[in-house]
This record gives structure tokens, C-alpha cells and sequence, in this order.
């Protein structure tokens, strides 16, 4: 089969290494120029990837997406707060259990992620593009890896 991590070549790692740090630097640059451009310019990418968080139709709490998104509570609360003031987000309480905050998009929050699902679907279409199951299978393996890899240095962090 393929080359072992342990095996993988100079030319390949400083190959995989630059286009990973490229790539994703890319991506950036492209929400955030999107973001200018759009109705929606009158927030950061921060707060874009919040809305993401939250979902479509999920009612999380705000305990979970501070989870998701590795941010402190404090953090969360002034960006959600910024998203409230602006129309992005409301505030629900929980029916079951009224100290439990949960976080729902208003129509101009399912709006805004519409957009940056669409970004992201045509993102993984020309990523997968002439790959084979097995391979996307592969794919999905190293994607795994390194989410591990980076779940952990975020605990450390």
C-alpha cells in the first residue's frame, strides 16, 4: 500500500505541511472577503463559524457551542451578544430547565449559514473531485488523525 507516517519523505512532508498551512490561510481570506463584500459585512469571521456552530435547526445551548468551538464563556457571551444586538441570533430558554440558555438562528442567522454551508459543500466537492471511495475512505482517515492530533493540543492549550 502507501508509505507509513514514519516513512514519508522529506519532499512529501515539506509538500503536505506547506499546503496545509496555504491552504488553510486560503480559506480565510476567502470568508472574510465574502464577508465584505455581502449583506452580512457587519460581522467577523469569528462570529460566521458561531452562527456554523449553532446550526440550522438545532436549538444548542450555549454550553455546547462554547465546547465546539473551544471558547471560553466569557468569549462566547460577548459574541453572542454582538449576534443578538444584530439579528443574527436569539436567545431561547429551555422549557425543560429555565436556566438553560439555548441558541437558535433568526431568518437572516439561516440566511448567513446558507451562504458559508454552500462555501464549504463546493469546498469538499473540488477536494473529493476523481477520488474513489476507498480513497475518500483514506481521506476520511487522515482527516480523523489529524482532528485527533488537534483535539489534544487544543486541551493543552
Amino acid at each position: 500500500m502507501g508509505q507509513s507516517a514514519a516513512n514519508l519523505r522529506k519532499s512529501d512532508y515539506k509538500f503536505i505541511n506547506d499546503e496545509l498551512v496555504d491552504v488553510y490561510d486560503i480559506i480565510l481570506r476567502i470568508e472574510e472577503r465574502s464577508i465584505r463584500k455581502s449583506r452580512f459585512k457587519d460581522i467577523n469571521i469569528k462570529q460566521m463559524h458561531l452562527v456554523h456552530a449553532i446550526g440550522l435547526h438545532s436549538k444548542k445551548t450555549t454550553s455546547e457551542v462554547a465546547h465546539i468551538l473551544k471558547l471560553s464563556k466569557g468569549t462566547l457571551t460577548a459574541n453572542l451578544n454582538i449576534l443578538e444586538r444584530k439579528g443574527y441570533i436569539i436567545r431561547v430558554h429551555n422549557h425543560n430547565d429555565h436556566r438553560v440558555i439555548n441558541l437558535k438562528l433568526t431568518s437572516k442567522g439561516r440566511l448567513l449559514y446558507r451562504a458559508h454551508s454552500a462555501f464549504h459543500q463546493q469546498l469538499v466537492k473540488s477536494f473529493l473531485k476523481g477520488f474513489n471511495d476507498d480513497e475518500v475512505k483514506l481521506i476520511r482517515k487522515a482527516i480523523i488523525n489529524l482532528r485527533e492530533f488537534l483535539d489534544k493540543a487544543s486541551e493543552q492549550v
